[in-house]
């Protein structure tokens, strides 16, 4: 049966004619406003969208580049070589490539039957999958690394699952949407992906390369998921129990691996949650304080104000219009 979603794809976009006709390089203005090559997601991903698919542009090497977010490449045909790192890798149809936003790589020019499709996917989409992490999952190490920059620790993970038929129909479901969008195709996208995200964890044996998780890395994760269910009254001796550890090498491997204290972590989970509340619901100002963990309304006023620029009254207000 023909593949109309490959007839499609397979369409040259306005780019890649460009290209065919007279260029010999990359425009980097379309990628990236900075003078080193760092593509930026604010070139493909309107205001507050967290994830975005577009197909790689073929016919034309791609030097020696960053992301300032976290890309997911996908043979949906073909073929993809590329040089991660110090690493050569040559992804086969079918096959995933996570890229943190530390990496550099640089792309061979992809023929005509080489489709490819680019992930663009903010990092702090993946704040909430960590209550559905375990702690020894190289998942977990590489989402830690991205969300936070400090650790500049470059890293890619290789999933060979062309043979998983789950993985393969939730990105086709992914790669539809964006096809032929709708008004729900942000909540859809967001949705597949966890479910994709879930599917990898499941088949963490078809991961190209294997590494061992540092015992640092696992205190981080079950910090970060400490926080995110405890950011209400939790403290830093309660988790450094959880954890078997004293309290001052708890609170210095967070600072060192984050360059967050515990203590500012807490405070940007509440109001990373007060905002979402004020966003969606009606509950009133002074409960949201006490639901996310203050007791304090003025000092809540002053720390919120000071991060989103409006007082959570005004916030609301605006985000209303």
């Amino acid at each position: 049966m023909e593949d109309k979603l490959l007839t499609e794809l397979m369409k040259l976009n306005e780019e890649e004619s460009s290209i065919l006709k007279q260029e010999k390089e990359i425009k980097k203005d379309l990628y990236t406003s900075q003078a080193s090559f760092v593509i930026e997601s604010e070139k493909f991903l309107g205001k507050d969208r967290m994830i975005m698919l577009r197909k790689h542009t073929r016919f034309i090497d791609f030097p020696r580049h960053r992301h300032n977010y976290i890309e997911i490449n996908y043979v949906y045909n073909g073929k993809l070589k590329q040089r991660v790192g110090n690493e050569s890798i040559c992804l086969q149809q079918g096959e995933l490539l996570f890229l943190n936003q530390h990496i550099d790589h640089e792309i061979e020019a992809c023929a005509k039957e080489d489709i490819v499709i680019n992930f663009i996917i903010q990092p702090k989409f993946f704040e909430f999958i960590f209550s559905y992490l375990s702690s020894d999952n190289l998942m977990s190490n590489f989402i830690i690394n991205s969300l936070y920059n400090n650790t500049q620790d470059g890293q890619f993970l290789y999933y060979a699952v062309s043979g998983v038929s789950s993985i393969q129909e939730l990105i086709r479901k992914m790669i539809d949407e964006i096809m032929a969008p709708s008004l729900l195709s942000e909540s859809t996208l967001k949705l597949y992906m966890g479910l994709l995200m879930i599917e990898l964890i499941k088949h963490s044996d078809k991961l190209g390369q294997k590494q061992e998780n540092s015992s640092r890395q696992f205190l981080i994760v079950e910090a970060m998921k400490y926080i995110d269910e405890h950011y209400q009254n939790g403290s830093l001796y309660e988790l450094a129990e959880k954890l078997n550890q004293p309290h001052y090498s708890v609170s210095k491997q967070i600072k060192r691996a984050t360059n967050y204290t515990f203590k500012e972590l807490v405070q940007e989970k509440r109001l990373t949650k007060a905002k979402q509340l004020l966003e969606s619901t009606d509950i009133s100002i002074t409960e949201i304080v006490e639901l996310v963990g203050y007791d304090n309304i003025s000092y809540f006023y002053r720390i919120f104000k000071t991060k989103y620029g409006y007082t959570p009254k005004k916030f609301r207000e605006q985000a209303a219009e």
